[in-house]
């Protein structure tokens, strides 16, 4: 019996010790509820939002000639017996079809800029902790001198040149049909989107720049780098397979933390009409159009401004859940 006692808490810690890093993570995050439930609603929203053509009864741009009350409140039933979900905004298109689509193009965008920005982001702040010297010196200027730069008067400035003027960018057009199948916009809509995501892209990687330089700083004094340098690994391989992915706990905070900020920004842009313009549909343009008619009809501005706030919100939950989960300083 005494045996039998004793091996028990050596079965127990070689279980605990079996668990791998990313269960406890897990483990860790689903303690967050109010993360579990942000990154449920966000699941949710982009569902639908990508379902869109199956959930909704009417097209995206489809004007409802039946009712000559514009804007009309929710429940409004058209001519074929059909039901306005949130209603039809001035035009007569129907606000719940619009809204989804608008998701569909916002979440898009900022996923897409996030992923971008991130990514350049960790691998030019990875190149400059790893080196030091004259390319840590040359880096870091040029970051601190983008971070100088004040942000939205920048965007404004760029977004009404390119965003206004109907840039069009050299894409191949394999991609651009890829672009707007994703959207489900036309191919002149798809290229104002690719336009408004590399302005976002172009001042998006700063932060993950600094942050995945400070830990390139830290990680290659470590032990295991010089070992790997001893073994004859390359600088490559060494940054790419060990600085970075030792260092991504951050960066994976600061993504979904940044995926906030992005719509925030997009929407911005959108609702002083120097992002995506009518008729592609934004969270942000949707509030810009319901501005002349929230006097009279107050419930307009909340069709696209309450999942807006709420995803808004669920990002940033989703940050702090995260944060807690990557701290190594928490017990299992």
């Amino acid at each position: 019996m005494a045996t039998t006692a004793g091996t028990l808490p050596v079965k127990a810690a070689a279980a605990a010790k079996e668990e791998s890093q990313l269960a406890i993570i897990a483990r860790r995050f689903m303690r967050h509820r109010l993360a579990v439930f942000s990154l449920i609603l966000i699941v949710l929203i982009f569902a639908a939002s990508l379902l869109a053509p199956v959930i909704t009864a009417f097209p995206r741009d489809a004007v409802d000639v039946s009712t000559s009350a514009r804007p009309a409140p929710p429940g409004l039933v058209d001519s074929a017996g059909r039901t306005h979900i949130l209603g039809v905004d001035h035009i007569g298109r129907d606000l719940f079809t619009r809204v989804l689509y608008a998701g569909r193009i916002s979440l898009s965008i900022a996923i897409s800029v996030v992923l971008i920005s991130e990514s350049l982001g960790v691998l030019i702040g990875a190149l400059a902790g790893y080196y030091g010297g004259w390319t840590d010196a040359v880096i870091s200027r040029l970051i601190e001198f983008m971070l100088s730069i004040p942000l939205l008067p920048i965007l404004l400035i760029v977004s009404a040149i390119l965003i206004k003027t109907d840039a069009q960018l050299p894409l191949p057009d394999v991609m651009v049909n890829a672009i707007s199948a994703i959207l489900l916009a036309s191919e002149r809509e798809a290229q104002k989107v690719v336009v408004l995501v590399l302005i976002l892209v172009v001042f998006g990687w700063l932060g993950a720049a600094r942050l995945m330089r400070g830990m390139a700083l830290s990680l290659r004094s470590q032990d295991f780098v010089e070992s790997l340098r001893s073994l004859g690994a390359s600088d490559t391989r060494i940054i790419l397979r060990h600085i970075i992915p030792n260092g991504l706990a951050p960066i994976l905070v600061n993504a979904s933390l940044s995926l906030g900020s992005v719509i925030i920004l997009e929407a911005a842009l959108s609702f002083l009409g120097l992002g995506i313009q009518d008729p592609t549909p934004t969270w942000g343009n949707m509030m810009a159009q319901s501005q002349s008619y929230m006097f009279q009809h107050p419930w307009l501005p909340l069709v696209p401004g309450i999942p807006l706030v709420l995803v808004s919100l669920s990002f940033n939950f989703i940050g702090d859940g995260l944060r807690d989960a990557l701290d190594p300083r928490l017990k299992r």
